[in-house]
């Protein structure tokens, strides 16, 4: 099984292009090598189904790297070899082969985890990775990876719980060396007192352990030598006593290694059991890292996802695209890079590029060509957008192709490439031009030039030609289908600019340039009265073209900053309207203090309408009842008057708080309504502040802290009832008026003549007052009867009717007497 999917549809990619570089500075993100040969194999391709599901595979891994999800992929190989090896009966894998393929199940196990259970940002955003690692979430690796993963140490080794029979091994070897140890020492302190030892070590030579003793020394020790020190003096005995805890020693060693054998042998038969899954999941991590390693690459340059066009409108766009390897470089020297925008659509097919030397034509050929690959290749490209047609090849024609191995000359060798490229050229790919009909005598050059560029766009093939040849300008600007394009030049410091202006032929100004290159003025002089008079209009009309378009570019950024500016006024004035806003929910909230204030009272009132506790027993449950309906009515005041506040539908009505006493004057008697007490209007501060007395104890109160006129000044009992409990006693005819009308649904013309009727009848009559049902809706109704009936001379005082009434959707109109 290989792990590197073949492309489907590949492109063969252009050496001018770069492309061998490009993926190299990709490689440079992945984190194994193994994810750096995957996408070192990347090539363009010509199927879209691909392309996309690339695209959207690194869209994904943006959202999971953003999200927190980075997985770890350092262990990362290639373990089909060992896979391999593990199959065959009898082999053994090596330590280090057993830990790398643990170690790369571990983070395989990881990844299905990560896919299980995703960061909560993006855990609905990994469609097509989740499919991708489908095989890898089938199969649990877990069993494999707990059951080997203690018995292996990180240096390789076994742990001595890696079976009982090696445990019980290495403890007899532990016992074995403390006692050849014991047996070494005394030897020692015995050899020493006669002067034969050299030291009092303990050395190992040849898995046996032994003791120094000076050479002239030696045949007085009993024992059998291992071997001597590099400077001769110094020999290594075996005594003769310990020879045979040596002898057990070496037999329990390899016991040991035949045990270790043993283990190893068993885990790599349980390895081979996963060898398939193992398998797969190095190839779907291999493919992991290259979506990683291409997410960090757009994250990094800024990258956008491509769009490719179908159908019967292809198109050709990138704005503010920039050259990867260039942008690199410039980055390593602190320099900003000028971005390209270009543009073929519609029946443009050819775009014709013209300016001064070192002015970014062929960066631009470049750019173009590379993130076109690119974005065939399933790479983001480092640009605002990106939109292609979908190429079937990439041929182009850039840089000295001159070969001395196989005798072409320059002209040579760019005539070859041409030939090459216009027989492979189709309605579909892209071709490239650098410098066409250079290197040959300027007149044939320019013929055979336009030749070229009128070949590539009857063939249909989408095309970008560099020039300096006027011929190709002007030609560009009759051909149907070709577009001009200049790259920038600064007539004051005449140095280029790498801007790419669409639209218009560049000049070349190279007799400018070679002036600013120091070239002397003598020779400039000369070469100016050489140029002939139509080539010295061109290049006067030209110049003049620039400084118009450099003259409209300044406007252009002038009319873009006043726009900015207005937007900041526009934001500005938001800004101030919320303020507005909330003050007008400040006004809001201490309209809803004043319907508390008026509720609480309410509520006392009922619990003292309440007078022994045999009546408190009775009526308890018609009490709640009356609470509960407060509490609905207070609601829905509160609501209207937010809604009238929000919608406008009060502005202007000095009535929309009906629980708000009006008239009051100096004398009147009121009842308060936190205290529940009478008190007697002495005098009024404001419009909204009175002092009032209450005994002999006087004090400020608020306009909505009154709950109620007693009785006025001066009025007799039965206008003090009429007032206090809002009820008329008057003689009328058996066929009396009514106390109320109802002009729900009529205009406002119709309802006041109705009202005026009415209001006319209720005066004649006697009556104190009388109700206007005219429902809420909009308001304009209420505002219109309300604002005609404060005028009318019959009229007293106009209210909004309590809740009870029908709230804003009524209105009490008291008469005069």
């Amino acid at each position: 099984m290989t792990l590197l999917k073949e492309i489907p549809s590949a492109i063969r990619v252009s050496p001018a292009l770069e492309w061998d570089r490009f993926v190299a500075l990709l490689g440079g993100s992945a984190q194994s090598a193994l994810g750096r040969m995957w996408i070192e194999a990347l090539t363009p391709s010509t199927d879209r189904e691909w392309m996309e599901r690339q695209h959207r595979l690194v869209e994904e891994m943006r959202s999971l790297a953003a999200a927190g999800g980075m997985p770890q992929l350092r262990a990362l190989f290639d373990p089909s070899e060992s896979l391999a090896k593990a199959r065959i009966e009898g082999v053994a894998l090596e330590a280090e082969e057993i830990r790398a393929l643990l170690s790369l199940a571990e983070e395989i196990a990881a990844w299905a985890d990560l896919m299980r259970t995703p960061p909560e940002n993006a855990k609905n955003s990994l469609a097509e990775l989740a499919t991708l690692s489908q095989e890898v979430l089938g199969v649990g690796l877990r069993p494999l990876i707990d059951g080997m993963r203690e018995k292996i140490l990180p240096d390789g080794t076994l742990a001595d719980d890696a079976s009982p029979q090696l445990r019980r091994i290495r403890r007899e070897m532990e016992r074995q060396r403390r006692a050849i140890e014991e047996s070494l020492r005394a030897a020692l302190r015995r050899f020493s007192e006669g002067g034969a030892a050299q030291d009092e070590l303990i050395a190992i030579r040849g898995e046996r352990f032994v003791i120094p003793v000076k050479t002239e020394w030696k045949r007085r020790v009993p024992g059998v030598v291992h071997g001597a020190s590099s400077s001769g003096q110094t020999v290594y005995v075996e005594p003769l006593e310990t020879i045979e805890l040596n002898n057990d020693l070496v037999r329990l060693l390899e016991e040991e290694q035949g045990e270790i054998h043993r283990i190893f042998l068993q885990m790599t038969r349980h390895i081979a059991q996963y060898a398939g899954p193992v398998l797969a999941g190095a190839a779907v991590l291999a493919e992991v890292d290259t979506l990683l390693a291409r997410a960090r690459f757009a994250q990094e340059y800024e990258c956008a996802t491509p769009k490719c066009t179908a159908g019967d409108t292809p198109e050709f766009r990138l704005t503010n695209a920039r050259h990867p390897l260039l942008e690199r470089r410039l980055r390593a020297e602190k320099k900003p890079i000028v971005p390209v925008t270009l543009e073929l659509a519609g029946e443009n097919r050819q775009l014709i590029i013209s300016g001064p030397n070192t002015g970014g034509k062929t960066v631009t050929l470049k750019t173009a060509g590379l993130l076109a690959m690119m974005a065939q290749a399933g790479i983001p490209v480092p640009a605002d957008e990106a939109v292609t047609p979908g190429f079937d090849a990439f041929l182009a024609d850039i840089g000295d192709a001159q070969s001395i191995e196989q005798d072409l000359s320059t002209f040579s060798a760019h005539v070859k490439n041409l030939n090459r490229i216009a027989a492979r050229a189709t309605p579909r790919s892209l071709v490239l031009l650098d410098e066409l009909g250079s290197a040959t005598d300027p007149e044939e050059g320019s013929a055979l030039a336009v030749a070229v560029a009128e070949h590539f766009l009857r063939v249909g093939a989408w095309s970008i030609v560099s020039t300096h040849l006027t011929s190709l300008k002007v030609y560009a600007e009759s051909a149907p289908g070709a577009v001009n394009a200049a790259v920038g030049f600064d007539e004051a410091t005449l140095a280029p600019t790498y801007e790419l202006r669409l639209g218009v032929p560049g000049t070349s100004a190279g007799i400018n340039i070679a002036q600013r290159l120091g070239l002397s003025a003598e020779i400039v002089a000369a070469a100016r009265q050489r140029l002939n008079t139509q080539t010295q209009d061109i290049a006067r009309f030209l110049e003049s073209l620039h400084e118009q378009l450099d003259a409209l570019d300044v406007e252009l950024g002038r009319v873009r900053r006043l726009e900015q500016e207005l937007a900041k006024e526009r934001a500005r004035l938001d800004t101030e309207g919320l303020k507005e806003w909330r003050a007008k929910v400040r006004e809001l909230e201490t309209q809803l203090a004043s319907l508390m204030k008026d509720f609480e009272y309410r509520a006392r009132e009922t619990v003292r309408a309440v007078e022994d506790r045999a009546a408190q027993q009775k009526l308890s449950k018609q009490a709640e009842q009356r609470i509960a309906r407060l509490r609905r009515e207070f609601q829905e005041s509160f609501n209207t008057a937010v809604v009238a506040q929000h919608t406008g539908a009060d502005r202007g009505d000095k009535n929309a708080q009906p629980h708000v006493v009006r008239h009051l004057a100096a004398g009147d008697q009121v009842k308060l309504r936190s205290l529940g007490k009478v008190a007697t209007v002495q005098r009024q501060i404001d419009d909204n502040t009175f002092e009032v007395a209450v005994g002999p104890m006087k004090m400020r109160v608020a306009r909505d802290e009154i709950a109620e006129v007693i009785a006025a000044r001066g009025a007799s009992p039965i206008e003090a009832a009429r007032r206090r409990t809002g009820i008329s006693v008057s003689v009328a005819e058996p066929d009396a008026t009514a106390t109320e009308i109802n002009v729900i649904g009529k205009t406002a013309d119709e309802a006041q003549d109705e009202v005026e009727k009415f209001l006319d009848r209720a005066f004649l009559a006697g009556m104190a007052r009388i109700r206007v049902i005219h429902g809420t809706g909009m308001g304009v109704l209420r505002r219109t009867l309300r604002a005609w009936l404060e005028k009318h001379p019959q009229v007293a005082t106009v209210t909004e009717a309590a809740q009870n009434e029908g709230g804003a959707g009524a209105t009490i109109v008291e008469l005069r007497e």
